[in-house]
């Protein structure tokens, strides 16, 4: 009996303890990322109420070709009040009419035009081709100025309604189709008044010979 009693005291306990293995997890930055990433995709696939469903599609019976203005840029040497030459192309200048050289204020305007050109990068703008085959072009100074514009201001050329649709008339000074009365007579084809101002002209310088 004393036996028994003995072992049952001191007998080694067959249970033992449990470590718990129930630890928190630290939320590491690789975690993070992952999380991060996925409530980005999330998001991406999330409808766009503003995104269009479709794109536009090219409706050849529908479009229409665009042509763009052919320009010249550079120096200009000066033929007369309305005629420049750029990039070794003559140009005469849009919508209106300047007297010819050998007549009665030609000379005038063409150092009125040399002034007005002189020192400048001239842009000429292609509109059309006259029946000379001489280029016509609406033709701007750096500032934005149009010499057919500056041309007419100055009194030294008038509009020609016929090519400017009258874009220049209200810039002209009072009288002055009498003063350019060889050009106003070729706006209104008028070309006998030429013929006897030539006749003229050839009379008197044969006179002073």
């Amino acid at each position: 009996m004393l036996k028994f009693l003995f072992r049952a005291l001191f007998k080694p306990s067959s249970r033992h303890k449990v470590k718990s293995n129930t630890h928190p997890v630290k939320e590491t930055s690789a975690y993070k990322s992952v999380q991060s990433t996925s409530a980005s995709s999330e998001q991406t696939k999330a409808p766009q109420p503003n995104t269009p469903t479709r794109r536009e599609v090219f409706d050849a019976a529908t479009a229409h070709s665009v042509t763009l203005p052919r320009v010249l840029e550079g120096p200009a040497y000066i033929t007369d009040g309305d005629t420049i030459t750029i990039q070794k192309t003559q140009v005469r200048l849009f919508g209106i009419d300047a007297p010819e050289l050998h007549h009665p204020y030609g000379k005038k305007a063409k150092w009125a035009m040399v002034r007005l050109c002189k020192g400048h990068s001239i842009r000429a703008e292609v509109t059309d081709e006259d029946d000379y085959g001489r280029t016509v072009a609406k033709c701007f100074l750096p500032d934005g100025r149009d010499l057919s514009e500056e041309m007419v201001k100055l009194g030294l050329a008038i509009d020609w309604p016929k090519f400017s649709g009258g874009k220049y008339s209200h810039h002209e000074i009072a009288g002055i189709r009498k003063k350019l009365w060889l050009a106003d007579a070729r706006q209104k084809g008028r070309m006998d008044v030429w013929k006897k101002f030539d006749a003229q002209k050839i009379s008197q310088s044969k006179k002073g010979e």
